[in-house]
């Protein structure tokens, strides 16, 4: 949607309204609660301050030059990216929170390595190797909490080691 600028008379500034039109108000509530569950990604930029997105949306992004600043830049336009999709009659992803698994990854093996994962699989009570090879690696991690928290370890040393080379 084209965002619409309005001139003041009294001033020279540049107002931008956001949308030529106002959202369904039921679609805008329905919006405004889903893109609030969404998992927000936000990394420090040298530029703008913070670059926003959210995890279930990556294309969608904001931009501001505080972290709280751009959290509430970035659930505006994952507000405004969901009411236009469910104008427009399509489902919007599924919040992360939720648990709904929305990635698939592709493990090439040899066919013994099948047939010995399966088999193990089925002895320790799994429903399919899917499941098994899940548990496996999240287990390898310590869980599915130590590795988020391993994950988000390295991500502190990632943003702490461009702070230094930006100095």
């Amino acid at each position: 949607m084209s965002g619409k600028c309005n001139r003041s008379s009294r001033k020279s500034k540049v107002v931008n309204t956001g949308l030529d039109r106002a959202f369904d108000p039921a679609i805008e509530k329905r919006a405004r609660q889903l893109a609030q569950s969404y998992r927000l990604v936000l990394e420090p930029d040298a530029d703008v301050g913070f670059i926003g997105r959210g995890l279930e949306m990556p294309t969608i992004f904001a931009d501001a030059p505080t972290a709280d600043e751009c959290v509430s830049a970035t659930r505006e336009a994952l507000t405004t990216a969901i009411a236009t999709m469910l104008e427009m009659g399509l489902r919007p992803p599924t919040p992360v929170a939720k648990g709904a698994r929305q990635a698939q990854i592709n493990v090439r093996l040899t066919s013994e390595e099948k047939l010995i994962l399966e088999d193990s699989a089925r002895r320790a009570g799994f429903r399919g190797l899917s499941d098994f090879m899940r548990a496996a690696a999240l287990n390898y991690l310590g869980g599915p909490v130590s590795a988020k928290k391993r994950v988000a370890s390295q991500l502190r040393k990632r943003v702490k080691s461009r702070g230094k080379k930006s100095a």
